[in-house]
């Protein structure tokens, strides 16, 4: 049990200011906006990871007023590779409604903030406890892994009834003014999710160096890599799809995926959807995609089969089959569809890696990119 005279805020604070990270590219000049673009960025994200694109999104769009003037399609460019593009849809989103409704000044309200797209309680909680010092608690990955364990709370930490419990321990333990205890809600939420990037780890808690030790249950019943619960394990099924790719001179013809779903409003090339069956064949494969060839003519081209490799999700594994249709006439339209940036954009346009279009790319699309760099003479 934890002592009466023992303030965990306190303890963590104290801790934080010896060892917590302040010198983070979003610590700096902190503001809501650039609070928030960190938050998002860094929802199931490593810090490492996040930083240079962090950077270069804040060059390009350095005010909310400026991302939400900029084509979703370069949002999703320099998203590329981040992974999880619903997060940047959103952000676009929610930057336009901020431009709109806000007179472009981002909210300091909590449900105003809550309002906006992508946002949950969280996230709003920690955007303006760490910008506005306002009072408060947070339950990111972290935060769940450091209370599971301070308190030894049982359960998976996804369900309702474990993750309401973790919410009212969070709400106790914050900075409490009333007790003596100075309200640092921005430096306490920064601490508690430093706690457990760098000491309550997932793996190999380092509770030797723990400021929470002498307190911990878990620690004190030895259990500490017990918690939190993991999520009862199920088995994902696998998918099938089959990609096929015209090539002319280098160039590869592409389409835009629909704003919504799994990979929406991203760039890639045409696929035959998902199934539960087995790489197919070139021919089904073109009968399959016919109203998505336009004017490419497919007489004397060359076809190239890559080889198949798994993209997995959360709640599947996807097989993909990329076919090479190497042409051996140019296609009528191509260079009406040959674009630097093309705004608005087309559904479909032909891709030159010698000079890329501002466009955001699926994480397949820019696997194969790399082989055909790599492996093959396509450019």
């Amino acid at each position: 049990m934890t002592s009466n005279s023992f303030s965990f805020s306190q303890a963590l604070l104290t801790w934080f200011d010896e060892h917590g990270r302040k010198n983070l590219p979003w610590q700096q000049n902190k503001s809501p906006y650039s609070v928030w673009i960190s938050e998002i960025m860094l929802q199931q994200t490593q810090v490492a990871t996040v930083i240079p694109y962090f950077n270069n999104f804040m060059q390009r769009f350095p005010t909310v007023t400026d991302l939400a003037n900029a084509p979703v399609d370069e949002v999703l460019h320099l998203w590329t590779g981040l992974g999880y593009y619903a997060r940047a849809r959103n952000l676009h989103k929610a930057a336009q409604k901020v431009r709109d409704e806000y007179d472009g000044e981002f909210p300091r309200n909590f449900d105003d903030v809550l309002g906006l797209s992508g946002i949950g309680r969280s996230t709003a909680a920690a955007i303006l406890s760490l910008s506005e010092n306002q009072a408060y608690a947070i339950m990111d990955g972290n935060v769940k892994r450091v209370l599971t364990r301070f308190m030894a709370i049982e359960g998976w930490p996804g369900n309702k009834k474990v993750e309401d419990a973790l919410w009212l321990e969070a709400e106790a333990l914050k900075p409490n003014p009333a007790n003596n205890e100075a309200a640092r809600y921005g430096d306490y939420t920064q601490a508690i999710m430093d706690l457990g990037a760098t000491v309550c780890t997932r793996s190999k808690p380092k509770c030797d160096i723990c400021p929470m030790q002498a307190h911990c249950l878990a620690f004190a019943q030895g259990k500490q890599g017990d918690f939190p619960f993991k999520k009862p394990k199920k088995q994902i099924p696998t998918k099938y799809t089959t990609m096929l790719i015209p090539s002319y001179q280098g160039q590869l013809l592409m389409q835009q995926r629909p704003a919504s779903g799994i990979w929406g409003g991203l760039w890639g090339f045409m696929e035959t959807g998902f199934s539960t069956q087995n790489e197919i064949g070139l021919d089904e494969a073109v009968e399959k995609l016919k109203s998505h060839l336009g004017a490419v003519e497919l007489d004397g081209a060359n076809t190239l089969r890559l080889s198949t490799f798994k993209h997995t999700f959360s709640h599947f594994h996807l097989m993909i089959s990329p076919i090479i249709l190497e042409l051996a006439h140019a296609p009528k339209t191509i260079k009406n569809q040959i674009k630097e940036s093309p705004v608005p954009l087309p559904a479909q346009l032909w891709y030159d890696n010698a000079a890329p279009s501002k466009i955001g790319l699926s994480a397949p699309t820019v696997k194969i990119l790399e082989t055909l760099k790599s492996q093959y003479s396509l450019f």
